[in-house]
């Protein structure tokens, strides 16, 4: 894939607290600064998206789902849910708002903010019909792949997983989880320090990194470590993948106290934690393209979509759009929704203008409502 080179930063100013949980941020949009890093990548030459966007919920696309976490859309229609607390995976008829349950996962042991996590199709998806899952087991984090025949009776749709990688750390907090099939076809992970921050700086550790692996599970060719999965590192806990249409590849991150990052990913690099939350004086480490306090954003899944990144907040109760110039920020972010829906978890791009949004109420941090948790239809600009 095309290499990223450094980045611009955008800071933003506002109140604090930690996590991925608590109440939701200031009710404002904090006021925000920006400053150019040395090296970014001639943004000039690309077209920019307005200043300030819009978003419009459509429809709600389905209701009572329990702890929604990775959503896969599959080529043939519908939706693929799965639920972190309980290890299933749900079939969504995107028209009706049906659900049928497809299977449980075996294996997975739900504690925390561990359990059945991200989802992806394979790459080979139309023929091999394979999908892939990245979940917490009682040793660790693991990442599986199981044929899905739609064919069969509900509730028996899986197939027998077959594990391509273990050994990620566990924890009770930051377990990473989002998983990507990226332009160039391997298998992109965003992983959790399991709590233990010295992980993130190890580089012989899987925890608090972006992986790359071929669709088998094996260290991708041409990753930046010879024979290693490490794509990236210095991460606190990455929940949030997504590629522009020039194929660079940008994550969110949870912060601390202070700051929740947006990064322009390039690969080899070191993204500070625990050295460094937020921007840092310090030329080892990269700095972020935005960041947030973490009462205002707790970043989740992001998307691509309109030349703009889409993130969604859990504590802050937003949808952050983030414009793009290259691998900056090319104005300030802009925030959408908030409180109205709750926590947001995942963002996944629909096509053309269009954003599919999942609630997080009933993850244990949140006030579920009435039909929580849903999946929301947004249309962008």
């Amino acid at each position: 894939m095309t290499a990223v080179s450094a980045m611009g930063a955008l800071l933003l100013t506002a109140g604090c607290s930690s996590g991925d949980g608590g109440s939701s941020g200031s009710g404002t949009t904090p006021s925000a600064s920006r400053t150019t890093v040395q090296g970014s990548s001639s943004p000039s030459a690309e077209e920019t998206p307005p200043a300030k966007g819009t978003v419009k919920v459509v429809r709600t696309v389905a209701e009572g789902l329990n702890s929604p976490w990775g959503l896969a859309p599959l080529p043939e229609g519908g939706l693929l849910v799965a639920s972190r607390d309980e290890g299933t995976i749900t079939y969504v008829d995107e028209s009706s708002g049906k659900k049928t349950r497809v299977g449980e996962v075996p294996g997975v042991s739900a504690a925390g903010e561990g359990g059945l996590l991200g989802l992806a199709l394979s790459p080979d998806y139309a023929s091999d019909h394979m999908v892939y899952a990245y979940f917490t087991s009682v040793s660790d984090n693991r990442i599986v792949r199981m044929l899905y025949d739609a064919k069969r009776p509900a509730g028996d749709q899986l197939g027998a997983p077959d594990t391509i990688f273990k050994g990620i750390p566990k924890g009770v907090i930051h377990n990473g989880g989002r998983i990507a099939f990226g332009p160039d076809r391997m298998l992109y992970v965003g992983t959790g320090e399991s709590g233990d921050r010295g992980l993130a700086q190890d580089k012989e550790s899987l925890g608090g990194k972006i992986l790359r692996l071929t669709p088998e599970g094996e260290p991708a060719a041409g990753n930046p470590f010879p024979d290693s999965p490490v794509y990236s590192y210095g991460h606190r806990n990455v929940q949030g993948l997504a590629w522009d249409s020039r194929q660079r590849l940008f994550a969110a991150e949870f912060g601390q106290d202070t700051w929740d990052e947006l990064n322009a990913i390039v690969p080899g690099a070191n993204y500070g934690w625990p050295a460094a939350e937020g921007e840092s004086d310090d030329g080892k480490y990269r700095n972020p393209i935005a960041q947030w306090h973490t009462d205002d954003a707790s970043p989740s899944g992001i998307a691509y979509a309109e030349g703009s990144i889409w993130m969604a907040g859990l504590k802050g109760q937003r949808l952050w759009r983030i414009p793009l110039k290259g691998t900056e920020a090319s104005a300030d972010p802009q925030s959408f929704l908030q409180g109205e829906y709750g926590r947001l978890r995942t963002v996944v791009a629909a096509g053309d203008d269009k954003l599919w949004v999942t609630t997080s109420n009933t993850d244990g941090r949140g006030a579920p409502k009435q039909g929580d948790d849903r999946i929301l239809e947004l249309e962008v600009s």
